[in-house]
C-alpha cells in the first residue's frame, strides 16, 4: 500500500554529514628542515574524536565548524587535524599518508554531503609546488565535482588556479595577527549551508599580480595598504552575486612559480564581473606595493632605542620582535643575534622567548634548577645564520613546556614544547625550548614563571602575531631585522629559481 501524504511529511529528514579534515603547513622552501610526520606530531596532530576534545571552545576554525554543525543540524565527521610549525617542504611520505587517511574516511565512514577543509594555502611538498591543489585533486578524483568543498585559508596563502577551480568556497582570514579564525570559518560554514540548501552555486575566481610580497605583508594592526584594500573588498561584497572576497598577502619565502598576493572572489554562478573585481583589487595592491606600516631596524639600532627609552618598567616593557628569525614563517628559531646584542648591552630586567635548542634545554634539565651552567646556545641548525653564543648562566626554572594560550589568537589551544628551561644570563631570562614555536602568546613566558608585563624589555621570536598579546602591555615596539634568519625581508638575497620573473621587488620597482 502506498504511503499517505501525511506519512511522507512526518518522516524525519536525514541530517547532512560533513567531513572535517585539516592538513596545514606554511612551507619555507629555503629551510633545510624537512616537514615529516614527526613535525606534525611535534606541534598538533589529532584524529577522530580527539579533534572535538582538543578544539571545542577555542577561537579556531575547527571550533567554529563544530558549532556550525549544531546550528545547521549537521553531523560532523571529523577525520584528522594536522598542523606543523612552518619549515621546509612536506615530505612525500607525510603528504601521501594524510591524503590516504582522508580518502579512506570517505570510503569507510559512509557517504557525506560536503567537506570542510581548514587548510593554510602555502604548502609545498617534495613532489608538488601546490600542496593544497594536489590534495584537492585527490579529493575531487574520489568525490567528483558535485560534492561541495568549503576551504578556509591563512591570509598568507599562495592561492593557485587549481585551488580556485576545485573548491566551491575559499575564505581567508582578514586579520594579521589572525584573530578572526572562528569568524572566517563561520562565514565559510554558512556559505556551505546555503550551497547544500540549493540557494547558491558558488565558485571561485583568483587574480594575482607581478608581486612576491604586497599589501604590507597583510598587516592589519595599523591603517595601511591591507586595511584599505579590505575596505574596498567590503564594498565590492555588496554587489549582486558576490558571496565573499579574500585578500591574500601571499607567502614570499617559497620558491614556487605562483608565490605572492592574490584576490579571491567567491561568486554565485559564473560572471565576468568576478574577474573584474579580483583584478581591480590586485591593481590596488600593486599601486600601493611600496607602502609599509613597519620599519625594521638593525640589532645595534634596537639597542640604541632601548637605551634612549630608559628603564620605565612601570609603563610596560619595550617589546623587541625578532623579525628575521620568526618560526612562524619557517625561521629556525635559534638565531642568537638579537640575544647577543641584548647581553652586550647589559640589559637588566629583560626576557627573551624563545631560543630553540634541544641540546641546551637538555643540559639545563640535567644540571637542575639553581645550577650554574656554561654552554653553547643557539646557532646550531644552519651555521650561515650565525654561530652559537657561548654563555654562562643560572638555571632559574624547568618546565615540561606545556601551555594553553589565553591571548586573542588561538585562545584555548594547548601546545607542548618539550623540556624547557629558563636560563638567567645576567639580567636576561632566556626561555630555552626543545620545540620550535612562534611566540604570539604571553603564556610562552608566563608558563615558565615570567611575567612579561613586569619586565623592562621583552624579546620575542615573531614578526607580527606577537602584537595581539603583547601590544596591550608594551610601551614601545621595535621590529628587528638583522638578517640573521630565514624570514628576513631582504628577498633579493634568496636563491629563487622557480619563481616567475620579472617580479616586484626582485626585478620590478
Amino acid at each position: 500500500m502506498l504511503e499517505s501524504e501525511h506519512e511522507r511529511d512526518t518522516t524525519p529528514a536525514m541530517t547532512k554529514r560533513i567531513l572535517i579534515a585539516g592538513f596545514r603547513h606554511e612551507t619555507n622552501t629555503f629551510s633545510k628542515l624537512p616537514t615529516d610526520m614527526a613535525a606534525f606530531e611535534a606541534r598538533s596532530l589529532h584524529r577522530g574524536a580527539e579533534i572535538a576534545a582538543a578544539y571545542r571552545g577555542t577561537k579556531t576554525e575547527v571550533a567554529a565548524f563544530f558549532d556550525a554543525c549544531e546550528r545547521h543540524d549537521w553531523t560532523p565527521v571529523p577525520v584528522v587535524m594536522a598542523d606543523a610549525t612552518p619549515s621546509g617542504k612536506v615530505t612525500r611520505a607525510a603528504f601521501e599518508a594524510f591524503t590516504a587517511e582522508i580518502l579512506a574516511a570517505l570510503d569507510e565512514g559512509g557517504p557525506v554531503d560536503g567537506l570542510f577543509l581548514p587548510l593554510h594555502g602555502a604548502m609545498v611538498t617534495e613532489h608538488a609546488d601546490d600542496g593544497e591543489g594536489a590534495l584537492l585533486e585527490a579529493l575531487r578524483a574520489k568525490v567528483g565535482r558535485g560534492l561541495p568543498i568549503a576551504v578556509t585559508l591563512d591570509l598568507h596563502a599562495n592561492v593557485t588556479e587549481t585551488m580556485a577551480n576545485l573548491a566551491d568556497i575559499l575564505v581567508s582570514y582578514r586579520t594579521y595577527p589572525h584573530v578572526d579564525q572562528y569568524e572566517i570559518a563561520t562565514e565559510a560554514a554558512d556559505l556551505l549551508a546555503r550551497r547544500l540548501a540549493g540557494e547558491i552555486a558558488p565558485g571561485c575566481t583568483v587574480a594575482r599580480g607581478a608581486m612576491l610580497d604586497g599589501a604590507d605583508h597583510g598587516r592589519t594592526t595599523a591603517p595601511g595598504p591591507m586595511t584599505e584594500v579590505l575596505e574596498r573588498a567590503a564594498r565590492f561584497r555588496k554587489e549582486p552575486g558576490v558571496l565573499s572576497i579574500s585578500i591574500n598577502a601571499g607567502f614570499p619565502w617559497a620558491d614556487i612559480p605562483f608565490a605572492g598576493p592574490t584576490a579571491v572572489v567567491v561568486g554565485d554562478g559564473p560572471s565576468p564581473r568576478y574577474a573584474e573585481i579580483a583584478e581591480a583589487l590586485i591593481g590596488e595592491i600593486w599601486d600601493k606595493r611600496r607602502r609599509r606600516t613597519i620599519a625594521p631596524v638593525s640589532v645595534a639600532a634596537a639597542m640604541a632605542a632601548v637605551a634612549a627609552a630608559g628603564s620605565g618598567a612601570a609603563e610596560g616593557p619595550i617589546v623587541l620582535a625578532d623579525y628575521a628569525d620568526n618560526p612562524g614563517g619557517g625561521g629556525y628559531g635559534d638565531s642568537v643575534d638579537l640575544l647577543g646584542g641584548m647581553i652586550a648591552a647589559g640589559l637588566e630586567n629583560a626576557a627573551y622567548a624563545t631560543i630553540y635548542d634541544p641540546e641546551a634545554a637538555a643540559l639545563c634539565t640535567q644540571a637542575g634548577a639553581g645550577a650554574e651552567v656554561t654552554l653553547s646556545l643557539g646557532g646550531k641548525v644552519e651555521p650561515r645564520f650565525g654561530a652559537p653564543l657561548e654563555v654562562t648562566g643560572t638555571v632559574k626554572r624547568l618546565t615540561d613546556g606545556r601551555l594553553t594560550f589565553d591571548g586573542p589568537m588561538n585562545a584555548g589551544v594547548s601546545v607542548a614544547m618539550g623540556p624547557t628551561a629558563v636560563l638567567a644570563i645576567g639580567g636576561i631570562d632566556v626561555v630555552v625550548t626543545s620545540g620550535r614555536f612562534q611566540v604570539y602568546d604571553r603564556q610562552y613566558l608566563k608558563h615558565a614563571g615570567i611575567d612579561p608585563a613586569a619586565k623592562s624589555v621583552v624579546a620575542v621570536k615573531s614578526a607580527q602575531h606577537f602584537r595581539a598579546a603583547f601590544a596591550p602591555i608594551a610601551r614601545e615596539i621595535v621590529v628587528v631585522d638583522g638578517g640573521g634568519g630565514l624570514t628576513s625581508a631582504n628577498f633579493k638575497e634568496l636563491p629563487f629559481e622557480k619563481l616567475r620573473r620579472p617580479i616586484y621587488p626582485l626585478d620590478l620597482e
